[in-house]
């Protein structure tokens, strides 16, 4: 049936414009990861090399909370426009950057834009298609998300190689404008739920300050074990705190049934997800030997499960008019934590064991992220589909940013106590598995929450494409 589509004629210009949003996000985020020691080496700012990331992480952050807080009242259109114009004007200062400093402030107004636009697009998602067809545009957001995984690095390096690491920044502006082109006309056509008046007041500065804190809080990992790394990191998670507390949904630290469980296990498997590609990479070319090339194939492995899985998952979902959506989270979390244990193997063993533990980490994720977007979509209240749509993005790039920094403190102070890279990496992959299992620990307070719910709200949206 033509209406069960997402390409369907009421759907194509925005299932497309939104699809190519997230590959153009994806793709530079890893083409970065990528060309960011030639870009380093180039402007001479080796010891600012971190930054490269970490501006990108705290302005996403940013982004994420304060375009969420604002969706709701403002609608997608206007703030989707100005996303796109801080991302684009991002890459074309990141293209001409003369120096560090320049490309580090060009990095944080790509994070900020990158951030506000993924919401934005949650929010789209929760409004103009139904409950019937949401798991198959996360699916297949998914999937245009993972896919430049698999090139992405190759092709950048080959550009940097090539020609130079700037053309990177400017090829990915004809993509960005060509999904600013579809998806722009019709998300000024959709129409907002009356949104529920909360006191919004200070929500600029709360996450401002979550992001200093979470820098500052990332910069003493960074020098741990020395004192004033342990002293840092104390203040930056005093800083956190009370912003973490005020801008996820309530009860989210503690696992309250509900919405609130649903986006810390999110966080939760997804940090653990990212962290796991990170330290399999470290762990593949420092102790096994193995070129940086041949270990991205290793990684794609991941990529590739994950996105025939969120293909697949959207038909299972189709099949059982979404009953069994929590089952596929609790699966997904399980099976990757079964890929992940394999992989804690990987630097005394051998790498076929990390083909294999990426491929059944990579079916875990499939299943995982694409339906928790689609169950949290059901368990949202009308008039809060922007807060829902960038609490979603913050699980997503906070706790894999932080997660990251503390697996990295970790294998720092294992080398300050002489002990083997084997074993230090050894113990990250231990704690990206605490990290799954207090999500399941979550999920399983999610699945008790919706099971008691009322029918879903979030259908009650209505818009005009």
């Amino acid at each position: 049936m033509a209406s069960q589509s997402i390409f369907a004629p009421r759907y194509l210009a925005l299932s497309i414009g939104i699809i190519l949003a997230a590959m153009t996000i994806g793709f530079e985020g890893l083409a970065v990861t990528t060309v960011a020691p030639a870009i380093a080496g180039d402007l001479q700012g080796i010891h600012l090399f971190g930054w490269i990331f970490s501006a990108y992480l705290l302005a996403q952050i940013v982004g994420t909370l304060v375009i969420g807080r604002q969706i709701d009242r403002k609608g997608p259109a206007l703030l989707f426009t100005i996303a796109i114009i801080l991302f684009a004007v991002g890459l074309i200062i990141a293209a001409i950057a003369s120096n560090m400093y320049v490309l580090i402030a060009s990095r944080a107004l790509q994070g900020f834009g990158a951030g506000a636009m993924y919401t934005c697009i949650y929010t789209a998602i929760s409004l103009s298609y139904p409950d019937a067809l949401r798991a198959k545009i996360l699916g297949a957001l998914g999937t245009a998300y993972v896919l430049p995984s698999m090139l992405g690095p190759y092709v950048a390096g080959l550009i940097a190689s090539q020609w130079s690491w700037r053309f990177v920044f400017w090829g990915v502006l004809p993509f960005l404008l060509l999904a600013v082109l579809l998806s722009l006309p019709v998300f000024r056509k959709l129409k907002m739920p009356d949104a529920v008046e909360k006191k919004e007041a200070g929500v600029i500065g709360m996450s401002v300050v979550l992001a200093v804190g979470t820098g500052i809080f990332l910069s003493g990992l960074g020098m741990l074990p020395k004192m004033l790394g342990a002293v840092l990191l104390l203040i930056g998670l005093l800083l956190m705190a009370q912003p973490l507390r005020k801008l996820l949904p309530k009860g989210t630290l503690v696992f309250r049934p509900g919405l609130s469980s649903l986006i810390a296990s999110r966080g939760l498997f997804f940090a653990a997800y990212v962290c796991t590609q990170n330290f399999l990479v470290l762990a593949l070319t420092d102790t096994k030997g193995l070129a940086a090339d041949h270990a991205g194939l290793v990684v794609a492995s991941a990529a590739l499960s994950w996105c025939i899985v969120a293909i697949l998952q959207a038909r299972w979902d189709a099949a059982d008019q979404g009953r069994g959506r929590n089952k596929r989270i609790i699966a997904g979390i399980m099976l990757m934590l079964l890929g992940i244990g394999i992989m804690v193997f990987v630097p005394t063993l051998n790498v076929v064991l990390a083909v294999i533990g990426e491929i059944i980490a990579g079916i875990g994720i499939g299943l995982a992220h694409t339906t928790s977007g689609t169950v949290a979509f059901s368990l949202a209240k009308e008039g809060e589909a922007g807060q829902v749509s960038g609490s979603l993005q913050f699980a997503d790039s906070f706790t894999p940013g932080v997660a990251i920094g503390i697996g990295g403190a970790i294998i720092a102070i294992s080398q300050t106590a002489a002990i083997s890279m084997e074993a230090a990496i050894t113990l990250a992959m231990v704690f990206n598995i605490v990290l799954v299992l207090l999500s399941l620990l979550a999920s399983s307070r999610t699945k008790l929450a919706q099971s008691s719910s009322q029918e879903p709200q979030a259908g009650t949206v209505r818009n005009e494409i």
